[in-house]
């Protein structure tokens, strides 16, 4: 029951045919390179929307933004570029915290709803709520995008997470095969998921598999080993820690995780065993930009840039408030963050070390997305795949 309750709702997610996306304001959903708009332009966009959608308050435009938790690093920095975008278009924006709980983002949804928020943007965890959410939302009539994990008929902004994935795999067995030599093939690969999120997250994790067997052809699949991080990182280190026991003495440990948090719990949990000397570890996210300029054990981490992530999500909003057509899924670029170039997308951080010679193995990754493709586990999600 639970697979076809998944697959119902990955076949209501999507439209079936979208008009092609059109510049608003300098804003192009299919090419937008992610820097902040101007404040005219932002300006200007929600005039136009308050023309075409009238603010249900009668004086200015409501978007509401649930996140998905507050006192973490990337849900603080998608809320600051989210206030900062709402504040430059001058639109009002009414925060909650999901705090990685189904439930709490239903009564968020509800409360959104009798504040009459005229947009919502949706940061939540648990996919087995999303149609509940969205239940509250279309009944209100109000729109809504949803970030990194889905929901049905609401539109999706985030990780372009086949991608992001096989980026991260294949970077962390570049990495290996430079610490470790031949004796990559007696390390260990272990995984931190994130199963209750659905099948959008799971492109992550099984691309971060899929990249890091492509670029090591023969590695046993037996020693890869798949953890419950939960999205946090107290989670990741008490499940890391009950299968450490697991990795015989001396066995290079390979971390990659869902997100950095989870990266950096497990991380912590091999110090805590004492077996970081044999370890390594790829983030995703690259929002834990000090811990990558100065934990020598991460060597690196796809990033998403959270802090653009309110560039796309503000002029989203309010492009459809405005009528204008918009892709049902729109993703942010992703490049590898290292030691050596944190401080270009993070200047309070200091460079150091030598540029990495990794480069994303393209023919692997189209091989990979054709299989993909195949799985039974994703249809209905054809558009939250890449081309490319």
């Amino acid at each position: 029951m639970k697979t076809l309750r998944m697959l119902l709702l990955a076949a209501a997610c999507l439209p079936v045919s979208v008009a092609p996306a059109q510049d608003f304001h300098g804003f192009d959903p299919a090419g937008f390179d992610g820097g902040m708009l101007s404040a005219e332009a932002l300006k200007a966009m929600a005039e136009d929307a308050a023309k075409a959608t009238p603010p249900r308050n009668g004086e200015r435009l409501v978007i509401g933004f649930a996140n998905l938790q507050r006192d973490i690093s990337f849900g603080v920095l998608v809320e600051q570029g989210i206030v900062k975008n709402a504040e430059a278009a001058g639109v009002e924006l009414v925060i909650a915290d999901n705090r990685l709980d189904g439930p709490t983002a239903l009564a968020n949804a509800n409360s959104f709803v009798q504040r009459g928020v005229d947009y919502a943007i949706e940061f939540q965890t648990d996919a087995n709520f999303g149609p509940a959410v969205m239940q509250v939302f279309d009944a209100a009539g109000t729109k809504v995008t949803a970030i990194d994990i889905p929901m049905p008929d609401a539109g999706f902004f985030g990780v372009n997470n086949p991608r992001s994935g096989f980026m991260g795999g294949s970077f962390l067995a570049h990495e290996a095969k430079t610490a470790y030599g031949d004796r990559v093939r007696d390390a260990y690969l272990v995984i931190g998921a994130l199963p209750q999120s659905g099948a959008i997250p799971r492109m992550r994790t099984d691309g971060q598999r899929a990249g890091f067997l492509a670029m090591t052809p023969g590695f046993p699949t037996d020693r890869v080993i798949e953890i419950d991080t939960k999205n946090t990182l107290q989670e990741a280190y008490a499940q890391m820690s009950n299968v450490i026991g697991r990795i015989p003495p001396g066995a290079p440990i390979l971390i990659i995780a869902i997100n950095d948090q989870a990266t950096v719990g497990m991380l912590q949990a091999v110090r805590a065993a004492g077996r970081v000397d044999d370890a390594i570890a790829v983030g995703n996210g690259a929002d834990e930009a000090q811990a990558i300029a100065t934990d020598p054990k991460l060597v690196g981490a796809t990033g998403s840039f959270p802090s653009s992530y309110g560039n796309y999500l503000v002029p989203i909003a309010l492009a459809t408030l405005a009528g204008k057509p918009v892709p049902p899924a729109v993703f942010v670029t992703h490049e590898i963050v290292t030691k050596a170039n944190v401080c270009q997308f993070y200047p309070e951080q200091p460079c150091s070390g030598e540029p990495t010679t990794y480069r994303f193995p393209e023919p692997q990754f189209e091989s990979y997305l054709v299989e993909l493709r195949k799985q039974d586990w994703l249809k209905g999600y054809e558009a939250l795949l890449p081309s490319n």
